[in-house]
């Protein structure tokens, strides 16, 4: 018993030491930004696609990119104020 606790102190020791750092493969290119993934309506398709079926290979980062030029492309960029109509609509 006396030689148990020993062991299991340093067994313990060694499994909350510190991780070695891993290596991360780069999933992304540096260009997939949200204003190239907007201009780029192929590869925006694309990476909507890759994030609907492995969203975990792909990290958060670049399926918000993705999202995010989605949105601007739908919304637009904000810039543009809205203009009524001159005409009154007749209901």
């Amino acid at each position: 018993m006396k030689k148990m606790i020993p062991l299991l102190l340093a067994a313990m020791l060694v499994a909350c030491g510190k991780s070695e750092p891993t290596a991360t493969v780069p999933t992304s290119k540096p260009t997939d930004t949200v204003e190239s993934l907007a201009a780029n309506p192929g590869r925006l398709k694309e990476l909507r696609q890759q994030c609907k079926t492995d969203r975990a290979t792909l990290g958060d980062e670049l399926c918000n990119r993705a999202a995010e030029a989605t949105n601007r492309r739908f919304m637009g960029d904000d810039k543009t104020p809205y203009t009524p109509p001159k005409e009154q609509p007749k209901f």
